[in-house]
């Protein structure tokens, strides 16, 4: 009998010390982590990510862990190492920065799941979630086109590549082939002094209409915009209470939703390494409330592409040509 006791305690311990580190490839959650490049309050995209990770906490009753500050190639090396230690097999980077970074610390935890944002390098165990932002951006550009009272709608991002930023020049366009659209690029998704000065050379040369394609800077801009009796187009979450007079509506990213739908695919097994898309139709995407200064058989016009948009695939430029 005590020979037996011993046995069993051996094989107990031995459990215990390897099941730290081995989750058995069932892609079931254990504990979930999540990075994050600055603080939780530091913008709406954290914050929205944030609560994209309490809704998996309690739908799936885990433990989740929060780094913040993470952008050091060393600090994420060692945030990652304690995530495991504390049995998570599911860790999100909630931004582009962690795809090159995750790439190698993927290799080390081939049982760890890594997820990140908006980027091109995947893996077997490395996932990259990605917005199909041009759309979005052109909705917005329309009702911009649509808004505009001088003909001159301003677009200050955060940098030329955001897909948005594209989308939204077609959709003025496409809405108001006589509008002039100006760009400029801040660079940077924190400098909200240089985003600002942009804001007031752009006014100065008749801008009724401002679009702040970046989450440090946007809600300052909508003020501004506000406070000059001018109109803004929101960026990531409905901001209509940022500016309640200047915002027509906001390109919204529901981040959180998506934290959701991936940790349910990977609960089951499904999520697979790779680059995945999102849209519309996944609801994971959406334009905002509607401010009431824009007519309401535009809002129910708009509403209506959206439909089709979700059905076709297709934006407007591209099946009236």
């Amino acid at each position: 009998m005590k020979k037996m006791s011993i046995l069993f305690l051996l094989i107990f311990t031995s459990f215990i010390l390897t099941g730290c580190h081995t989750f058995a490839g069932s892609g079931n959650i254990q504990n979930v982590g999540l990075l994050l490049d600055g603080s939780i309050d530091d913008n709406s995209w954290n914050k929205k990510g944030y609560e994209g990770l309490l809704q998996i906490e309690k739908q799936f009753r885990t433990n989740i862990f929060v780094k913040e500050n993470m952008e050091a190639k060393e600090d994420i090396q060692r945030a990652v190492d304690e995530l495991v230690q504390q049995g998570v097999n599911l860790i999100y980077g909630h931004s582009s920065i962690y795809g090159n970074i995750f790439e190698d610390i993927a290799k080390v935890y081939p049982d760890v799941h890594f997820v990140y944002f908006n980027g091109g390098i995947y893996d077997d165990n490395l996932t990259s979630l990605n917005f199909n932002s041009h759309a979005m951006g052109f909705f917005g550009g329309m009702i911009a086109g649509k808004m505009t009272r001088t003909d001159q709608v301003g677009i200050i991002a955060a940098f030329n590549w955001q897909p948005e930023i594209e989308g939204f020049y077609e959709g003025v366009k496409f809405e108001n082939p006589a509008a002039v659209v100006q760009m400029d690029f801040v660079n940077s998704w924190e400098d909200k002094q240089r985003a600002l000065e942009m804001y007031e050379v752009m006014k100065s040369k008749g801008v009724d209409i401002f679009y702040p394609a970046g989450d440090y800077f946007s809600a300052e801009i909508l003020q501004r915009a506000e406070r000059d009796r001018l109109y803004a187009v929101g960026y990531v979450s409905d901001q209509m209470d940022v500016a309640p007079e200047a915002v027509l509506t906001s390109t919204i990213q529901n981040v959180d939703k998506l934290y959701e739908l991936s940790a349910e695919l990977f609960h089951k097994g499904e999520l697979q390494g790779g680059i995945l898309t999102f849209d519309f139709e996944d609801e994971v995407i959406e334009l905002g409330e509607y401010n009431n200064k824009v007519p309401k058989t535009y809002q129910r016009y708009m509403n209506d592409i959206i439909k089709e948009y979700k059905k076709s695939k297709l934006l407007p430029n591209e099946y009236s040509e």
